[in-house]
């Protein structure tokens, strides 16, 4: 943290996860911490006589044995010593001289180097074609490697059909047994470099497409992660997925298909030479027929292009269907929904195969065609050969034509692949352009790593805030101005659309596109780093999700370092505990997907701890507990005054009985606030707050409740007769 404090980054001890099997962090995983951060960092073991000579270098940290580490914070090559300055003593501590003997003693030889990024990173680069050949580049030493293997397996292709040529032309014809012993070693010890050459090339490409596919997968979820709330609230799940799959396809023929294809060049590099030189008349043709299947491919491309971009399409709405139905299929089965759903898939089915069939039929045209050109080249070809023999002994034997039909062959494979896959190069394409849809939306990467990180208290302030989602021309928020100190319990009521929802999603950074200012203990949020900001905040919605695995897992989701004290600790500060020890095994019990075997109350006061649990000085429930019976609201709302102590609360409801012990209330409409204050104000001058708390109490005063709700509909009956009045900013 000091040395990235150094190039002015701020981080959040809170937000470093250990791996379990360490007692202590490792260079491996601060480094992966640093990079999640937005910084560069590099893990490395130097020795003594390179460490000495960084001296105008930025501080660099050295991992020490006992688990601690220090910063070097400058070195003296001739004296021989680096000083050294204990990190937790702050900056104004002067540093220390270390000679090699005593750090030697206590240091791991293991440094970590941090700066910050200045640059694009892979990370944040678009999604393209060139993204994946950066990727692929960066394996420079494993691909040398392959080319050099690729290569000289070239040059020992060329030797089996020499090897024909003399067995027939010197063997055969003239009885000569010397030679073909000869030959037999020469052949057995080539067969040997041949097979240990293959096999290391083999595990080299191997050793690439693995690593390639890792960082590629890495980043394409990153990139999927760091996507905001917005977009996913704006696409079907189904469709996400399905051109995040794209991915893969892409993956699989720059690590498979191309690869090997550019692999199996090099052996024309070798062997056409060998074949002009044997017979410049039977190369040409070889070239020609193979160039000719290249250009009835180039011919058809745009056609296939067309045809295999359908494809795509229709799988990918076939998947989101099949997504859906998965997803959903509690509601599915409750209302009987399988008819529907299957007519759907049918549907989506039949397209599908509509065009799978037309990719086949075009496929198998493009093969139909260029097949007498790959059987001119592997049969007709030594027709050619044998007529030039027979009509000019001196230019060909029989056994040079035995071994130019065998390199001829092999020259022609990595030419008919090359235009082969100018086929799979459109389906690439079109995956392509499906997963950049949503790889290349903009992310919150920068939002994430960037701003400032303060100590949350929770005083909250909204200054002329105005927001409109998009799409929409209406103000969800209009000219917001309210304020309240730290430590306030600040209930959210109004009619369905107010903006309630809308406030506590600014709250929570989702969205940031408002105008106005929305301050947080008197910083701007937008200014606020966005992880900060979020790991600083409890949140409880109406519909918590929790993940498949233990109690335990849940409340401690993406909190490193919390034990189990802390879990009891929070359980019962939400009213869990007394559910949670009556299970068999207690917190270890296994939650199922969906969280089907628990009841709708045990997962929202599940989902309280977890809010809780990191003892947040701004806790936001939005509806939190609408979907509770009222035995288990009552918990909860008792609970809400223990939970609320000593932090800022914003508390959104439709059932104002649950507000009432609230320090402040703000009544929305319209995405307006109409008034601020606590319950007994409110009932005697806002009439929208009096409207709601009759009409939720009606048993206590029908008549009353009665009255307000016919005045609420002559209101709404002479808004309609006015008609829609312009806003300030209309044009008149």
């Amino acid at each position: 943290m000091a040395a990235a404090h150094y190039h002015g980054l701020e981080l959040d001890m809170r937000d470093f996860a250990a791996e379990p099997e360490e007692d202590s962090p490792s260079p491996a995983s601060l480094v992966r911490w640093l990079r999640e951060q937005g910084a560069v960092a590099k893990a490395m073991h130097l020795r003594w006589r390179y460490l000495v000579r960084m001296g105008n270098t930025p501080p660099i940290v050295l991992m020490f044995r006992d688990g601690s580490a220090g910063l070097m914070v400058g070195s003296n090559p001739e004296k021989g010593v680096v000083w050294l300055r204990d990190p937790l003593k702050g900056e104004g501590e002067p540093p220390i001289p270390v000679d090699q003997l005593r750090l030697t003693q206590v240091w791991t030889g293991d440094v970590v180097l941090v700066k910050r990024r200045r640059d694009e990173s892979e990370g944040d680069a678009r999604f393209d074609l060139a993204w994946f050949a950066k990727m692929v580049l960066r394996e420079k030493r494993g691909l040398r490697d392959m080319v050099f293997g690729s290569m000289v397996m070239s040059v020992l292709q060329v030797f089996p059909p020499l090897i024909v040529m003399q067995v027939i032309d010197r063997v055969v014809n003239y009885h000569s047994m010397a030679t073909l012993v000869s030959l037999t070693g020469f052949v057995i010890i080539l067969g040997v470099y041949e097979i240990l050459l293959s096999y290391g090339r083999q595990e080299l490409t191997l050793v690439v497409t693995t690593r390639l596919d890792a960082r590629i997968s890495l980043h394409a979820f990153n990139r999927l992660l760091s996507l905001p709330l917005e977009f996913y609230e704006r696409q079907q799940a189904g469709e996400i997925l399905g051109r995040f799959s794209s991915v893969f396809k892409v993956r699989d023929f720059m690590t498979g298909q191309l690869l090997s294809t550019i692999l199996d060049m090099f052996v024309l590099v070798v062997v056409m030479p060998v074949l002009f030189y044997m017979s410049p008349t039977m190369a040409w043709l070889t070239f020609a027929a193979a160039g000719a299947i290249g250009l009835v491919v180039v011919i058809m491309l745009p056609a296939i292009s067309r045809v295999a971009g359908h494809q795509i399409r229709t799988e990918m709405k076939r998947n989101a269907t099949l997504y859906e139905t998965v997803a959903g299929i509690r509601t599915v089965k409750t209302l009987a929904l399988e008819n529907p759903r299957r007519e759907e898939w049918d549907d989506r089915t039949a397209e599908v195969v509509r065009w799978r069939l037309a990719a086949g039929r075009i496929s198998n045209w493009s093969n139909s065609i260029v097949m007498p050109l790959n059987m001119f080249i592997n049969r007709g070809i030594i027709m050619v050969g044998a007529y030039l023999t027979l009509t000019n002994s001196n230019s060909m034997q029989g056994g040079a034509l035995m071994a130019f039909m065998m390199l001829g062959g092999r020259v022609a494979s990595p030419l008919v692949s090359l235009a082969r896959m100018m086929e799979s190069v459109n389906e690439v394409t079109v995956s392509l352009n499906e997963a950049g849809m949503v790889l290349n939306q903009p992310t919150e990467a920068k939002a994430l790593t960037t701003g400032m990180r303060p100590p949350i208290k929770g005083a909250l302030s909204f200054v002329d805030v105005n927001f409109s989602y998009p799409g929409s021309t209406a103000k969800a928020l209009d000219g917001v101005n309210f304020s309240v100190p730290a430590g306030t319990m600040l209930g959210l009521v109004g009619r369905s659309g107010s903006g309630k929802s809308t406030i506590t999603r600014l709250l929570q950074g989702v969205s940031r596109n408002y105008t106005g200012y929305l301050r947080l203990d008197g910083i701007d949020m937008r200014e606020i780093n966005l992880h900060h900001l979020r790991r600083s905040f409890g949140v409880v919605l109406q519909d918590n999700f929790l993940f498949r695995g233990t109690i335990q897992d849940n409340i401690t989701a993406g909190r490193p370092g919390l034990t189990i004290d802390d879990v009891v600790r929070a359980a019962r500060m939400a009213g869990a505990e007394e559910f949670i020890e009556r299970m068999p095994a207690g917190y270890e019990t296994w939650i199922e997907e969906g969280s089907t075997n628990i009841s709708g109350g045990q997962r929202q006061r599940l989902a309280i701890a977890r809010a809780v649990i990191c003892d947040p000085k701004l806790m936001i429930l939005d509806e939190a507990t609408s979907a509770l019976d009222p035995e288990s609201e009552a918990l909860v709302n008792a609970n809400l005054q223990r939970i609320g102590k000593g932090r800022t609360m914003v508390i959104v409801s439709h059932r104002l009985s649950s507000l009432v012990d609230c320090d402040q209330i703000a009544v929305m409409d319209k995405g307006k606030v109409t008034d601020i204050g606590p319950h007994s104000e409110l009932l005697e001058r806002c009439d929208v707050y009096r409207t709601l708390w009759l009409q939720q109490n009606r048993h206590v005063n029908p008549q009353a409740a009665k009255a307000a709700e016919e005045d609420e509909a002559a209101d709404d009956q002479k808004r309609e007769q006015q008609g829609p009045q312009p806003s300030e900013g209309d044009d008149a």
